[in-house]
């Protein structure tokens, strides 16, 4: 018996296995957005670089691939837009779009967007599928955060590769290890 509350069908992301409704999406959008920002909030400091390493990316690409495109492009734009409006969600309790790390924030949102495409064309259903994915989430993410750690903190681009990338490769390819097994055997369950 499936756990699902619709037939599990191509095309799907886990989000479309719950009823259906405008409230639905709504509540999803916004439970989207708030697990970002209490994710920002696991934040550890990284010695000679303004960013620190939060959960923010892992939840970024979580609520991507569960909730797809639109639903994670518009919750992680809620979250973009209530953080530069002044709610403290940011990492280390940040707001504003002054921050030399607001970059990252707009990469999210492409790459939330991005991997919510992938996860509908079934990337997120096996392991090895659901690691490319990631990996290009997290490429999206750098490749908006670390020219805008150049331009905000006025440093050259090798200065904001050794700030802003270098040091986040191996939490990244943590984050990837636990996405590739968390969300293809949350399908497992949810097939049966």
């Amino acid at each position: 018996m499936s756990i699902a509350a619709t037939p599990v069908r191509p095309g799907q992301v886990l989000a479309d296995l719950l009823p259906a409704s405008r409230v639905r999406d709504a509540a999803l959008v916004l439970g989207g957005a708030a697990l970002t920002g209490l994710a920002a909030q696991i934040a550890v400091p990284v010695p000679g670089s303004p960013v620190p390493v939060t959960g923010q990316t892992f939840a970024a690409l979580l609520v991507g691939t569960t909730l797809g495109a639109g639903r994670g492009f518009l919750a992680l734009a809620l979250y973009a837009v209530a953080g530069v409006a002044g709610v403290p969600w940011f990492a280390e309790a940040g707001s504003g779009a002054g921050a030399v790390s607001f970059g990252y924030v707009l990469g999210m949102l492409l790459a939330s967007t991005v991997v919510g495409a992938l996860a509908r064309r079934g990337a997120d259903r096996g392991v090895w599928r659901m690691a490319g994915a990631m990996l290009v989430g997290e490429a999206i993410i750098y490749a908006v955060g670390v020219p805008y750690l150049a331009y905000a903190a006025d440093i050259s681009a090798s200065a904001a590769i050794a700030a802003g990338l270098t040091p986040f490769l191996i939490g990244d390819a943590l984050k990837a290890a636990l996405a590739m097994g968390l969300l293809p055997t949350a399908w497992k369950f949810a097939d049966r």
